[in-house]
């Protein structure tokens, strides 16, 4: 066992890039992590990473044996998965993802209900307005807000959600308020964009009488936390493209207004994501029908 843990832990070290990562990945300090590596490397006789002190990344041997013991992880989770389908209690643990807004106000306050119903299973929530990699950041399910681009996970779908142009009173007050889609590009006035490292361009799709057209909006403030352009927006900085259920309270108190109604954004989809190998899991088709339901709930609220 403490060699296949270290397999584990070699295995979390190459794909977040570093020990301390990889470590509290799997709640391990850095101290045991390094030690479970400097372990593996006895016992194998090889150098498995090039350290300096700004990289870590594998030596040739490293990557060759990344590729065979990914395989073997891959393979006992599956079994696991398999034989826990035997059992009358499931349990394990759910590596779980999803956007930052939604996952506070609507997955969180979910799990502490889902651990009552299923004690034995545990969820390891990360809350990430990143776009996110199942395969290699390890994960189960990923609660996702928009068109996932890679058809080759199971989706599931939860709702289909209008987006909205909002901006606070203060803001319109002193900007104006825009009348048509062209005026969000002028100096006059400053869009909230979520961006992040490696982001695409930014744009916003917005449904005009000629169909759907693509704006290249600007502005002064971006930031990688869909709350933060909230925030930004009750604070008077500028229009935000938001999720309508997101800000359906400030909305309702007038803290946010509507603006561009007649040529509203793109909607967009809710649901999950997960491997196709996980249907066998019986904990992830418990977990994902048990969100699924009440999400649905969450978001008709």
């Amino acid at each position: 066992m403490p060699y296949l843990d270290s397999i584990r832990v070699f295995v979390r070290v190459v794909e977040l890039g570093s020990i301390t990562a990889g470590g509290r990945d799997l709640r391990l300090t850095p101290a045991v992590a390094s030690n479970r590596i400097k372990e593996l490397e006895s016992r194998l006789g090889v150098r498995l990473f090039n350290r300096t002190t700004r990289n870590l990344s594998p030596t040739e041997a490293g990557s060759v044996y990344y590729d065979f013991a990914r395989k073997v992880i891959d393979a006992l989770e599956e079994s696991e998965a398999v034989i826990s389908g035997f059992s009358d209690s499931p349990h394990g643990v759910l590596r779980v993802s999803a956007p930052l807004g939604v996952g506070r106000r609507i997955i969180a306050p979910l799990v502490p209900q889902f651990n009552e119903k299923y004690p034995d299973i545990e969820i390891r929530l990360r809350l990430t307005d990143r776009r996110v990699d199942l395969l290699e950041d390890s994960l189960d399910v990923v609660f996702f807000l928009g068109t996932p681009k890679d058809s080759n996970f199971k989706l599931r779908k939860i709702a289909d959600c209008p987006r909205v142009l909002c901006a606070a009173p203060a803001y319109l007050d002193k900007h104006g308020i825009p009348q048509t889609p062209e005026a969000l590009i002028s100096d006059n006035h400053s869009c909230l964009l979520l961006r992040y490292p490696r982001s695409p361009e930014y744009f916003w799709m917005l449904q005009t009488p000629h169909g759907l057209q693509k704006f290249d909006v600007s502005g002064k403030y971006d930031a990688d936390d869909g709350d933060v352009l909230t925030n930004w927006a009750l604070e008077g900085w500028g229009i935000a493209n938001k999720v309508q259920f997101d800000i359906q309270p400030y909305l309702d108190s007038g803290s946010l207004v509507p603006v561009l109604t007649n040529t509203p954004p793109e909607p967009t989809s809710f649901g999950c994501l997960f491997p196709h190998r996980k249907l066998q899991d019986p904990k992830v088709r418990l977990f994902i029908d048990f969100m699924v339901d009440r999400c649905r709930k969450a978001v008709a609220d």
